[in-house]
């Protein structure tokens, strides 16, 4: 599922109790907050228990199903689930295996601590016992260790020194009411008023992803004070640049070149020069990231928005962004995108522009503390200053709309790094190769 993911959803089982399964055939499928996934038998054989029901919500590593190598083994009816937290993972023996965990790395099995398989491979490799591993710090969710921890920890191997303490990771509680201060300063909570029914209305039940955006987006105005600034961009180079080179670029690379990874490209140098943007808030603490990890906010067929993430957009050139960009985002409306595919953005970017909007006030996608919204690009006259006088003339122009949270950004930080942003798309080098 992604080192970053700790539960998921079960939707469906696509094979019942006392079905054959074969090798890499799908057994059920799981959501992880927006994304569907297809899980696959790692063996071969029949289906003899189901230990979690459709609906259940199940941690990463917990046995979830019994699959039998033996044809003549008996199956049994799928009971109602206990709540997770009182579910204890079955101990399993050959030929039954567990669909949760993989046949390897097995000398990691009797460890009380969970591991991703990812992570025991490592330390296989290097040689790391089990005893070993269990000193090492975790940064991960409740302290897990994670691919970036054991890279970390190798160089050091045997040295006697630890990695550094695990940093705790934040996420905001939901809440269901406003609360605001009334004008004796004491708490008021406001309720969502009753809706009354009138003739000819039809209740539309949310699906389940509209469920989490809805639940997300109200959590992000409670926690974070949210202020909009605003800037005007002459773009022109930029446009002409595109025309120009679009069809080679399409030939040579086999990928068609959107404004998207010049936004991404401005803003990944943009935070470069102001990185108090890229941060997360803990309590009173301010998490400064080293990775610049740009989500994209994606529109689906179904109208829900999706924010697959660029990992370490600052390291990737042109040709990098633009093929991650057209992955991510064709991936994404043919929902196939994987769990680790949404986690871990440090600043998200939307194209309000694509629907034909100029500018948008956009919710910060918590944990994060600024989303920058593109409105779409439009030929005005403007003033044109040149060494011998002012003049006008027809440009490529847009808005850029930041949001961000005033906890932490002020108005300094946050307009001058949508400034730095817009200076980065103005003065786009027209001759610039790709």
């Amino acid at each position: 599922m992604g080192e970053s993911v700790a539960e998921a959803t079960i939707i469906k089982w696509v094979k019942n109790v006392g079905d054959a399964v074969k090798l890499d055939e799908t057994i059920l499928e799981i959501a992880t907050d927006k994304v569907d996934s297809e899980i696959p038998s790692p063996f071969e054989g029949t289906l003899v228990k189901q230990l979690f029901k459709e609906g259940d919500v199940v941690q990463v590593g917990t046995v979830i199903a019994v699959i039998s190598s033996d044809a003549s083994a008996a199956v049994e009816t799928p009971k109602t689930a206990a709540p997770v937290a009182n579910k204890t993972a079955e101990v399993v023996s050959a030929p039954v295996a567990n669909v949760a965990a993989s046949h390897a790395n097995n000398d990691y099995t009797q460890s009380s601590k969970f591991y991703s398989p990812l992570v025991k491979n490592i330390a296989k490799q290097e040689g790391i016992a089990l005893a070993e591993l269990e000193t090492i710090n975790g940064t991960g969710k409740d302290g897990r260790v994670t691919k970036s921890d054991i890279l970390a920890y190798i160089p050091n191997k045997g040295k006697g020194v630890s990695v550094a303490e695990p940093v705790k990771e934040v996420a905001a509680p939901k809440q269901n009411t406003a609360v605001t201060a009334s004008s004796n300063g004491a708490a008021t909570t406001h309720k969502q008023p009753a809706i009354k029914l009138m003739a000819g209305d039809e209740i539309i039940e949310m699906d389940r992803m509209r469920k989490l955006i809805a639940d997300h987006m109200v959590m992000s105005k409670h926690v974070s004070p949210h202020v909009t600034s605003f800037v005007e961009a002459d773009v022109t180079n930029m446009v002409l640049w595109r025309d120009k080179v679009k069809s080679q670029f399409e030939k040579r690379e086999g990928e068609k070149i959107t404004f998207t990874p010049l936004f991404v490209e401005a803003v990944a140098k943009a935070i470069k020069d102001f990185p108090m943007i890229n941060v997360a808030v803990d309590g009173t603490n301010i998490v400064k990231r080293k990775s610049i990890n740009i989500g994209m906010a994606a529109a689906l067929p179904s109208g829900n928005l999706i924010v697959p993430v660029i990992r370490n957009a600052d390291e990737k050139n042109l040709i990098g962004l633009t093929k991650a960009v057209n992955d991510l985002a064709k991936r994404a409306r043919a929902n196939k995108l994987a769990p680790d595919e949404i986690q871990d953005g440090t600043f998200t970017l939307t194209n309000v522009g694509g629907f034909g909007n100029v500018m948008g006030t956009p919710i910060i996608n918590q944990p994060q503390v600024a989303i920058l919204a593109t409105g779409s690009i439009k030929k005005k006259p403007a003033v044109i200053e040149t060494p011998y006088g002012d003049t006008i003339g027809i440009r490529h122009m847009m808005f850029l709309s930041l949001s961000y949270d005033h906890r932490v950004v002020d108005g300094s930080l946050g307009g001058t790094f949508l400034r730095k942003v817009a200076d980065y798309l103005e003065e786009f080098d027209i001759n610039r190769t790709f």
